[in-house]
């Protein structure tokens, strides 16, 4: 028989106290168990956008806090209580009063401000309320983590404008944070729920593309798996493995900063290989990790042709965020790369929860730094520019030519360097040497790079210079410097060319006018996570009589009458006219633009794929004007 909705929560609320129950006190258990009872007392009556009880989230949320993160005691009873202080008539100091200073902090810490007049506005305010609180406590971002993901596991309750505004809040702010705690898991999820309300074609089309992707490699990576676990099992390694299939926006992800369809993005899995640390008879102390993952190497490299260049040691050298561990590609039996992460279960863990194990550690200090500084900046703009800088990007580490680290985010330009090395470098900055090579300051860095930068006293910050100041420090400081200049009316947002059909979104500006945005649209997402009241549901309808430019990208392999064909499929099956139409070849490799006109996405894509199925294309993708 179904069990009622009271005895599915009597169930849930169990379920937390059982989860926590070997981790505390009796005492601290019977705490928790008094938040949940006043949780409840506190909703009675409240109902969810599904029409379910209200408790129904505080319950989900503590079960996230305490099983998926294995947080502490008063970290769970702040996620019962998380909400009582903004939705019920308790205050700060009752739950003080009730579950001492520390439980009540955080409460106050996740509670949103209720102000008759934002500095910012509300979504900004909020922002900085959190963040400001990581100088005293991390797990204050660990419940806000928690409750935005349970928000967006049940946001199929909601009105798309506002899946809109608490998918495009997840991905630009909740998402990135997540990832930079080292909360891999958590900001996996939370992209790909955001990615799936946002573009829901999209996800459903990647989706559909990945399960057959599965079912075609299935039986390649089993023999190639078993065949690891084998060799493994006879050298007595304690050893298991674990196959992760990305997700959907991962792959989309690749494909957008590719520059290449679905077909061509690489390592759509990966296999893990987690081990116990073989003790007493290699050295002890710290090296056994690194040793055995070594010897683990060495023995699978004896069986399995090794990628050249593919070998990369996290151990030796782990990301800034703490996560470990050693990644190489080996060729399977039907002759496809297949991505190995070789850790320990000491590492695999750490990656699952991140900064809750690492608390403490030197790069969760600088993290914090960097928090508080966006939190303490009054400027609306160039907040939401350091939030994007500060947590979307992985670090590299260029190199002065006196040998000085410069830790930079991923993407980062040589001005960016120049500015991190000294303000006044940056704003006189004129040309950059990058190990040797003289390169303009738009020049993006990598790893490892010598940057030797060129200074003229007469030279001085240029518009332009934000089109590749990547770092929150050198944008800050060229805002400072330079006077922007306002953007014309639009209807159609000029970054992302939104298409009849697309999936769409409006935003109404200072003077009422209505921007559409593609869901994906890097603008749309931050406008969304900054100001999400100015959302307005939008459909973009074809208009017969109109029609948009476009730009695709052809590749294929040379053959008599290849530019005859592509020509015939656009004007005799088509009915379209081309614009422009360049090509280059290269060692029997045609790279074709074409520029022309179509009334519908429909209409682009239809075409994209009349396109590819010519004989001898190999790829046609989309490129923005």
């Amino acid at each position: 028989m179904e069990k009622t909705i009271q005895e599915q929560i009597d169930l849930a609320a169990r379920h937390v106290f059982d989860v926590m129950r070997p981790r505390v006190t009796p005492e601290d258990l019977r705490r928790i168990q008094e938040a949940y009872l006043l949780a409840a007392q506190a909703h009675e009556g409240q109902k969810r956008n599904t029409g379910q009880p209200y408790i129904i989230h505080p319950i989900a949320v503590a079960n996230i806090v305490a099983e998926e993160l294995e947080l502490d005691a008063n970290t769970v009873i702040s996620a019962f209580l998380h909400d009582v202080v903004e939705d019920t008539p308790y205050t700060v100091e009752d739950i003080r009063e009730r579950f001492g200073d520390d439980v009540a902090f955080i409460v106050d810490a996740v509670t949103k401000r209720k102000k008759e007049k934002y500095k910012n506005t509300k979504q900004v305010d909020n922002y900085k309320q959190i963040l400001d609180s990581v100088h005293y406590d991390i797990r204050a971002l660990l419940v806000k983590l928690s409750d935005r993901l349970h928000n967006m596991r049940t946001l199929d309750g909601m009105r798309p404008d506002k899946q809109m505004k608490i998918a495009g809040e997840t991905d630009f702010f909740y998402a990135p944070l997540a990832g930079r705690l080292g909360l891999y898991r958590v900001k996996s999820e939370l992209e790909n729920l955001s990615f799936q309300f946002r573009c829901p074609r999209e996800y459903e089309q990647i989706e559909e593309r990945l399960e057959e992707d599965k079912q075609r490699t299935a039986e390649a990576v089993r023999i190639f798996s078993e065949r690891i676990q084998s060799i493994l099992d006879e050298k007595g390694l304690k050893a298991r493995l674990d196959i992760r299939y990305r997700k959907p926006y991962s792959i989309w992800r690749d494909m957008k900063e590719g520059n290449c369809d679905f077909t061509h993005v690489p390592f759509k899995h990966y296999v893990r290989v987690i081990y116990q640390p073989m003790e007493g008879w290699l050295n002890s102390g710290d090296s056994v990790e690194k040793d055995t993952a070594l010897y683990i190497y060495s023995v699978l490299a004896k069986h399995f042709k090794e990628r050249p260049g593919s070998l990369y040691n996290y151990i030796d050298n782990p990301k800034d965020n703490g996560y470990q561990s050693f990644h190489v590609k080996f060729l399977n039996q039907a002759g496809a790369w297949e991505e190995l992460h070789i850790g320990s279960e000491r590492m695999h863990r750490n990656a699952k929860l991140g900064c809750v194990v690492e608390r403490g550690e030197s790069w969760l200090e600088r993290f914090k730094t960097v928090l508080q500084n966006l939190a303490g900046d009054s400027d609306s703009f160039l907040f939401m520019e350091g939030v994007s800088t500060s947590l979307y990007n992985e670090d590299i580490i260029a190199f002065t030519p006196k040998g000085k680290g410069i830790i930079l985010p991923k993407g980062a330009s040589a001005l960016d360097f120049a500015y991190e090395v000294h303000t006044d470098i940056g704003d006189h900055a004129q040309y950059a040497r990058v190990n040797g090579k003289l390169s303009p300051l738009r020049t993006e860095l990598h790893r490892g790079d010598c940057v030797e930068i060129g200074v003229s006293d007469s030279i001085s910050p240029k518009p332009d210079w934000l089109d590749f100041a990547k770092t929150f420090k050198t944008r800050r400081r060229l805002h400072e410097l330079l006077k922007r200049q306002g953007e014309p009316e639009l209807r159609r947002c000029p970054v992302c060319h939104p298409l009849p059909g697309d999936d769409v979104v409006g935003f109404q500006d200072a003077d009422g006018q209505l921007i559409l945005h593609n869901r994906h649209c890097p603008e749309a997402i931050k406008l969304a996570s900054e100001n999400g009241d100015l959302i307005v549901a939008a459909f973009f309808p074809e208009n017969e009589d109109r029609t948009y430019p476009v730009r695709i990208k052809i590749t294929a392999i040379d053959r008599y009458h290849l530019l005859h064909d592509i020509i015939d499929c656009f004007t005799e099956q088509r009915h379209l006219s081309m614009d422009k139409i360049g090509t280059v070849t290269q060692d029997q490799i045609v790279d074709c633009t074409i520029d022309f006109q179509v009334h519908s996405a429909d209409e682009l894509y239809d075409t994209m794929r009349s396109i590819g199925a010519i004989r001898g294309i190999d790829e046609v993708q989309r490129i923005l004007l």
